[in-house]
């Protein structure tokens, strides 16, 4: 291993990330957050960039500087009511870093000190991106785009501290890695009446059922069997007691995919179904599609030299050559729709971090911190 991260700055990350994971804040609402990464960062000699807050964004200035690396973490927490005994447990009541933010700012504010108290070794600029609201719509991602962030910057990576990856291993995809996430809201309008008496009727709850059904046939009968995606309809709402057949049914649900392709695709046939079905039946149906985050789709360029990086600093081992794509979703995508660059997992899966994601027992494997910033470290110093 060719490493440069020392243990101390390993347990001024974790201290630093316990105190974050005691003091959650939702997306958009992370002020005390924002005065608390400034100040470190400040602290560090680094210049603070002129973005909208609660995001906080740096700048040190390398001993070139004709190229501009960008690093990312997230920094809000998610609505949920931590649970567990460990002594670092979240102070604010139904919030909870439950996806392991702190993780990722605590990461990338150690990396900002190692690279400013290194600055000698530092050839390119380097952008240190914390970005408010990751979890929820409008992107925080999106928002700092359009301010400009990425201008002039040549490539941006991102860290996602990850459950699902065993613990020892460092993965990235060359290509499509998480999800698109969209959403949608399908609304059938029948005709109600007595449940007894279902011949007078127009039923939206069997036509709604008839629906789901038809909408998992995408998946199956309208894709390439190459492609990947899901269909869920995660709620319907219909009816009001046991013996009356509704006038309306209410589905909602998420539409996720790996390529802008099939993500147009599946909208396209679904579109039909939702127009179709019901009126097949003498009903209407209506959607309402709310278009989300893109896929995170890596440079395949950049992708192959984190895998560099990776197999030079780590070893060979370490890197994981078979990790497959997934359907969550991350608005690191946006960030690769404007600039080259990739999204990376570390993984941390194991007895320390046995819950998955969004789980109000998930907590990070505090031991592979080290390991994440050594990676972004390593990153900035190799970037040609």
């Amino acid at each position: 291993m060719q490493t440069v991260i020392s243990r101390e700055l390993g347990e001024w990350a974790v201290a630093h990330r316990r105190y974050l994971h005691q003091h959650p804040e939702l997306s958009g609402q992370e002020y005390q957050t924002h005065t608390y990464i400034k100040q470190h960062l400040e602290a560090l000699g680094i210049a603070i960039l002129d973005y909208q807050a609660p995001s906080v964004v740096g700048f040190l200035k390398g001993t070139d500087g004709s190229k501009t690396i960008a690093l990312r973490a997230d920094i809000d927490a998610l609505p949920v009511q931590e649970e567990g005994e460990k002594s670092y447990l979240s102070k604010v009541p139904g919030v909870a870093h439950a996806c392991g933010h702190d993780g990722h700012t605590a990461v990338l504010l150690a990396a900002a000190k190692w690279l400013s108290e290194h600055q000698g070794q530092v050839k390119p600029n380097v952008v240190f991106i914390f970005q408010s609201s990751e979890e929820r719509e409008p992107s925080g991602a999106e928002a700092l785009i359009k301010q400009g962030v990425l201008s002039n910057v040549d490539a941006v990576f991102g860290i996602h501290l990850w459950q699902p990856l065993a613990k020892g291993l460092i993965g990235v995809c060359h290509g499509p890695m998480m999800g698109a996430c969209d959403e949608f809201k399908i609304t059938i309008t029948g005709k109600g009446g007595h449940g007894a008496m279902p011949h007078e009727t127009v039923d939206p709850v069997y036509i709604a059922s008839q629906v789901v059904g038809g909408l998992q046939s995408i998946v199956s009968r309208a894709l390439n069997p190459m492609q990947s995606a899901v269909v869920t309809v995660g709620k319907v709402e219909e009816g009001s007691t046991f013996n009356i057949i509704p006038n309306e049914a209410v589905m909602l649900g998420t539409a996720r995919s790996l390529t802008e392709e099939t993500r147009q695709c599946v909208h396209k046939q679904m579109q039909r179904i939702v127009a179709g079905i019901p009126a097949s039946f003498g009903a209407a149906g209506h959607m309402e599609y709310y278009w989300g985050t893109p896929a995170v789709v890596n440079d395949r360029q950049q992708s192959r030299y984190v895998e560099e990086v990776v197999k030079a600093v780590f070893g060979e081992s370490v890197y994981a050559a078979d990790m497959e794509p997934t359907m969550a979703a991350e608005d690191f995508a946006f960030y690769l729709s404007h600039c080259p660059g990739a999204f990376i997992f570390v993984g941390m899966g194991g007895e320390a971090s046995a819950y998955s994601h969004h789980h109000p027992r998930f907590d990070i494997d505090e031991a592979v911190i080290p390991s994440a910033i050594e990676l972004f470290v390593q990153l900035v110093l190799r970037f040609e």
